[in-house]
């Protein structure tokens, strides 16, 4: 299935938000993981497990370190 940018956005958000406590609206596509947004490898890895689930995509471990900013998650998901 194929989602928007919106539909993605709002998605991570909320993961983001139950996983890191980051407010969902502070979650926006410029935004770094670990700058920005202050999220350690460990919730990057529980983040990435449930937008696997969440979306249906693979994130595999090698390509998760590549995923720096909110942007480059939903264009991978949109692959």
């Amino acid at each position: 299935m194929a989602y928007s940018d919106k539909e993605i956005l709002d998605g991570l958000g909320e993961i983001i938000d139950e996983i890191a406590g980051v407010p969902a609206g502070d979650v926006t596509p410029e935004k770094s993981f670990v700058d920005d947004l202050d999220i350690d490898s460990l919730s990057m890895v529980e983040i990435a497990v449930a937008a696997q689930d969440k979306f249906g995509v693979e994130i595999p471990d090698d390509q998760l370190k590549d995923l720096k900013t909110v942007q480059d998650v939903i264009v991978f998901i949109q692959k």
